[in-house]
């Protein structure tokens, strides 16, 4: 039973962590812009839910790198000059000057950047494609594997590739969107409010409120304390994920969130090691608070 709800968790995983790099790739933008609406080359997403949902390979791309012909084509394309009949060969004329080398090549080469040739390098994927589905897929077979079939899996499953989207979101850009991580709390409390009222499960609804409350009254103090540490996109991710920690209770809030902070800390103190940054270089925190809060999700499911 065990064994088949993990590998039912883990297919579900893969196929909707292959929907996040799309999605990160689109939400990846400066504070003030919503989210991209075009691939590199400019071409405008289409598809699925708006262009939402997709792979990271540009279609209009791929069909113009199927229809640009090759050197070789175009070499082939020109005819060979052919000799004049002798008497209709002009006397020889004084020979010009050779012009400078460059001069004469006035097309556009590939992949210079130039107008007219977006798509230097057409069917090369916009984002990387692998490393959100992997996540995706381990995350969800671990909460089946230590939740097992219990209502709250059902809420984990849901949740997980919003978090996975998140943390790419947030390692690229440093920034966790509005439009991401108040929906996210508002479903978990709503989610795990349906999940309270089918029998066997393992957690309390209320506990849940309180413990998404608390962790995210105490990052709205670190962030008082010290804005330039601290993102208040931190403090809004803060409270969908102490809701989820609050379900299994007091401890294992207490240890997801402490285990966020654990987790950063290392991280931090190894590219100070490394001198690939100083003491004051920032790094993206939700990752890290997110990986907290899935090794305290476990260990919860696993005593409850």
């Amino acid at each position: 039973m065990y064994v088949m709800l993990t590998g039912v968790a883990a297919l579900w995983g893969a196929a909707t962590g292959l929907l996040v790099p799309r999605a990160a790739y689109r939400f990846s933008v400066e504070p003030e812009d919503a989210w991209r609406d075009t691939c590199p080359a400019g071409h405008p997403f289409s598809g699925v839910a708006r262009g939402w949902l997709g792979s990271t390979r540009c279609a209009a791309c791929a069909a113009g790198a199927a229809a640009r012909p090759t050197a070789q084509t175009k070499t082939a394309a020109v005819p060979a000059p052919t000799a004049e009949p002798a008497a209709l060969v002009e006397p020889d004329e004084p020979d010009e000057p050779d012009e400078p080398d460059g001069s004469a090549d006035t097309g556009t080469r590939e992949g210079d950047g130039r107008e007219g040739d977006a798509c230097a390098e057409p069917v090369a994927r916009y984002a990387p494609a692998v490393l959100a589905p992997v996540a995706t897929t381990l995350g969800c077979a671990a909460l089946a594997a230590a939740t097992g079939p219990r209502p709250e899996l059902a809420v984990w499953l849901l949740l997980a590739p919003v978090a996975v989207l998140l943390a790419t979101i947030d390692r690229r850009v440093h920034r966790l969107p509005d439009r991401l991580t108040l929906p996210l709390a508002g479903a978990a409390v709503v989610l795990l409010g349906g999940a309270a009222l089918l029998p066997e499960h393992a957690g309390s609804w209320l506990s849940a409120l309180l413990g998404g409350l608390a962790l995210g009254g105490f990052y709205l103090l670190l962030f008082l304390i010290n804005p330039n540490g601290m993102g208040f996109g931190d403090v809004k991710l803060a409270l969908s994920l102490g809701v989820a920690l609050g379900w299994y209770g007091w401890a294992i809030v207490f240890a997801g969130g402490f285990a966020g902070f654990v987790l950063g800390a290392v991280y931090g103190l190894g590219l100070v090691i490394l001198r690939r940054a100083g003491r004051r270089t920032g790094i993206p925190f939700g990752p890290f608070m997110i990986a907290g809060a899935l090794l305290g999700i476990l260990f919860g499911g696993l005593a409850a």
